[in-house]
């Protein structure tokens, strides 16, 4: 009877256990979690809205892709815009509560949201492998929210500046702003039009400062509802400037990347290489790693290098369609325009998905 006892005892106990960790997540890891699914709701949402606003403005005025703003005077865009604020609010306040290894990956969600709606509204075909794709996208990312170290412990904008002005994330921030110029004045003209890398290059490069100067301004904004007013540093205006600088960046080059290139293509491209960054930049500013184990570090990793193989599938899969071999390319031939006439001496360059081309400076001469 003593050893049933002590059997179900330990039972219960092992059942204890894993109970309260299965439910061991602190009430503000809880509030980041839904902020985050919230917000990678309206974005991903906002890429099509913003999208379908683009092609409209492009059709009756010069498009973003080639150097256009004719966008900001149509009411789709904005309300796609709008969209996306809404969304990045709710991102903004999730870092406040939660770690950027635990929020940034559930924009996976995003992915399959502005996937979906693409094929369906915008008549962007998503081949299977491009799905499966998806699939993997949010499999390694819930792989790495399964073992997020837990959110550290600050007690003011001070120490977030202290962290920030370390000679390890100096060395990064240098390294990023070094290479988003070398992309924005040297790469962008010449390879703008035609390497999808080269926006999201920037807007994931800038992301990546963005996020680590919204946590902190999030947090410097929860502590001083908490009555510890975080307003009179210098440092949490600082952190203001760069938030507001870094997005309106990220924005701009955004709405070029998906003008010019299909949506089901720059959204999970977009999403990983953002993900990726601004996780390297948490690790090195907030030195997430420093509170974990190897296994730990190890399976985060191995999400990492599953997001890659979704990402992957999405590229390599971007024009083709069930029964056909992907030979549609998102460049089309320089002698022909999209009716099978010639073009002049300009190279036409489309959309994938729109059908729309574009001509290089050459073609107005």
């Amino acid at each position: 009877m003593a050893t049933e006892t002590s059997t179900s005892a330990a039972a219960g106990s092992g059942t204890g256990n894993w109970v309260e960790s299965y439910t061991g997540m602190s009430t503000d890891n809880i509030k980041g979690l839904v902020l985050a699914l919230s917000s990678s709701v309206f974005i991903g949402t906002s890429f099509i809205v913003k999208k379908k606003g683009l092609r409209k403005a492009g059709a009756s005025g010069v498009r973003a892709g080639v150097g256009g703003y004719s966008y900001l005077y149509e009411p789709l865009w904005w309300a796609g815009m709008i969209t996306m604020i809404v969304g990045e609010i709710a991102n903004f306040a999730a870092y406040a509560f939660a770690p950027a290894i635990l929020v940034t990956p559930l924009g996976a969600l995003s992915v399959i949201i502005s996937a979906a709606l693409a094929h369906i509204m915008l008549k962007e075909k998503l081949h299977i492998f491009g799905m499966l794709g998806c699939v993997l996208c949010v499999v390694g990312s819930t792989t790495i929210v399964l073992h997020a170290p837990q959110e550290r412990e600050i007690e003011s904008v001070a120490e977030v500046w202290d962290l920030a002005t370390e000679p390890a994330f100096l060395l990064y921030a240098t390294a990023v702003l070094a290479a988003t110029f070398v992309l924005i004045f040297r790469c962008i003209p010449k390879y703008g039009q035609t390497h999808i890398m080269v926006y999201i290059g920037v807007c994931s490069l800038v992301g990546s400062l963005s996020v680590m100067s919204v946590k902190a301004l999030g947090i410097a904004l929860k502590l001083t509802f908490s009555g510890m007013n975080q307003l009179i540093y210098p440092q949490t205006w600082l952190f203001t400037i760069v938030v507001v600088t870094c997005i309106l960046t990220q924005m701009n080059y955004l709405n070029k990347a998906l003008d010019t290139f299909n949506t089901a293509v720059v959204s999970p491209i977009y999403y990983t290489m953002f993900t990726s960054l601004t996780i390297l930049a948490s690790v090195i500013m907030f030195k997430d790693w420093d509170r974990q184990n190897p296994t730990q570090i190890v399976t985060e990793m191995c999400g990492f290098v599953t997001i890659l193989s979704g990402t992957f599938l999405l590229h390599k899969t971007k024009d083709m369609v069930d029964g056909l071999p992907p030979t549609l390319p998102i460049r089309i031939h320089r002698h022909t325009d999209e009716n099978g006439g010639y073009a002049g001496e300009g190279i036409p360059l489309r959309s994938a998905a729109e059908g729309i081309p574009l001509r290089s400076p050459r073609a107005a001469e």
